[in-house]
């Protein structure tokens, strides 16, 4: 691993989470596929690292402590992917985070119906594919990467802050 600076790597991922978000609404927004609620989740951890990453650069004075809080950020992100994809592949059953969307504001069995004509994206439905691998692949290899860069610089955070 190359012995950058951590604000360099930080760059870096700031880069790959902003490039992750804005590729995910791509995929939805303008190519039209449908995420299912497992999908959204998965974003959550990109967007804290932005914020994550703009507050360290805000107040630099514990770079260790975002540091640890990326890690955890990631390790999230790693365990609902791995679920994700146990899902996908049929390991896991699909659970209530799969289910109806928004199920608090149905009141009345008119809206009931509605919800059920509304076509839901199932979890286990891989609706969109890179290079053969489902997003959720992907989105583990990328936290997997990011939590080994991190853990390297918390395991040799002295040597990266000169």
């Amino acid at each position: 691993m190359y012995n950058f600076k951590i604000i360099t790597y930080l760059k870096i991922i700031f880069l790959i989470s902003f490039i992750s978000i804005l590729v995910a609404y791509f995929i939805e927004y303008i190519l039209g596929y449908q995420p299912c609620n497992l999908c959204l989740i998965e974003r959550i951890p990109y967007g804290l690292a932005l914020i994550l990453i703009i507050f360290n650069y805000v107040f630099s004075k514990n770079k260790y402590f975002f540091i640890v809080l990326l890690i955890l950020t990631f390790l999230f992100s790693f365990i609902i992917s791995f679920y994700h994809l146990g899902i996908e592949q049929g390991f896991f059953e699909e659970s209530a985070v799969c289910g109806l969307k928004n199920s608090s504001e149905i009141i009345s069995k008119e809206e009931l119906l509605k919800q059920l004509q509304v076509k839901n994206v199932s979890c286990k439905d891989v609706t969109f594919r890179i290079f053969g691998f489902s997003l959720t692949t992907i989105n583990i290899i990328i936290s997997l990467f990011i939590i080994f860069i991190l853990s390297k610089i918390f395991i040799n955070y002295e040597k990266f802050k000169k």
